[in-house]
C-alpha cells in the first residue's frame, strides 16, 4: 500500500498485516507501519516466518505479535497468537482479545518453528503423501483410510488441496530449515 494508504490507520489499536509470505516484503511493511503508528499492536499473519525476525524492523519490537490465522479464514476458527521474545504480554492481550471478539478461537504460543499446528500438521502430511507411493493406495483411498479409519474430518490429500500445495511446500522448507 502507498502511506497514504497506510496513513488512514492512524488511530488503529490493532494492525493485522497480511502480505505474501516473504521476509523482506514483511519486513518493509512493519517499518512503514511501526513509524505511522507508533501506539498500535502490530500483527503479522505469517504461517512460517519467525516472528522476531519480522519484528526487528520496528524500533518498538515489543508491540509487534504474530496472528497465523487458518485457511480458510472465514471457515476455520483458530488464531495462534505467537508471542516473539520481545512481544509485550501486553500486545499478546490485545491479539488475543481481538480474535475472540471476531468469534475465534485463540491459543497462544511462543515463536518456534511452526508454531503449534503446522509443528505438527506438515510433517504429518508429508508422511501421508509418502504413503501414497509406500502403500500403492490412490489419493481417494488414504482420505477414506484416515476419515473412515481415524475420524480425521477431512483426508491428508484433501487438506493439502485446502490449503493449497503451494502453501504446504512453503510450509515444509520452512520448517526443514529450521529444524533440519
Amino acid at each position: 500500500e502507498t502511506t497514504t494508504e497506510l496513513e488512514e490507520l492512524a488511530g488503529c489499536d490493532l494492525v493485522i498485516e497480511a502480505v505474501v509470505e516473504e521476509l523482506d516484503a514483511k519486513r518493509e511493511i512493519f517499518s512503514e507501519l511501526d513509524r505511522l503508528l507508533p501506539d498500535a499492536v502490530l500483527a503479522t499473519n505469517t504461517s512460517a516466518l519467525p516472528v522476531r525476525e519480522i519484528a526487528a524492523a520496528a524500533e518498538r519490537s515489543d508491540r509487534v505479535v504474530g496472528m497465523h490465522f487458518f485457511n480458510p479464514a472465514p471457515v476455520l476458527p483458530l488464531v495462534e497468537v505467537v508471542q516473539a521474545e520481545a512481544s509485550s504480554s501486553e500486545a499478546v492481550d490485545t491479539a488475543f482479545a481481538f480474535a475472540e471478539r471476531i468469534g475465534k478461537r485463540p491459543i497462544r504460543c511462543r515463536d518456534t518453528p511452526g508454531f503449534v499446528v503446522n509443528r505438527v500438521l506438515i510433517p504429518l502430511l508429508n508422511d501421508c503423501v509418502r504413503v501414497l507411493d509406500a502403500a500403492s493406495v490412490t489419493p481417494a483411498d488414504l482420505d477414506t483410510a484416515m476419515t473412515a479409519g481415524v475420524n480425521w474430518p477431512i483426508g491428508p490429500c484433501a487438506l493439502i488441496d485446502l490449503i493449497g500445495l503451494d502453501v504446504h511446500v512453503h510450509a515444509s522448507e520452512a520448517l526443514h530449515e529450521a529444524l533440519g
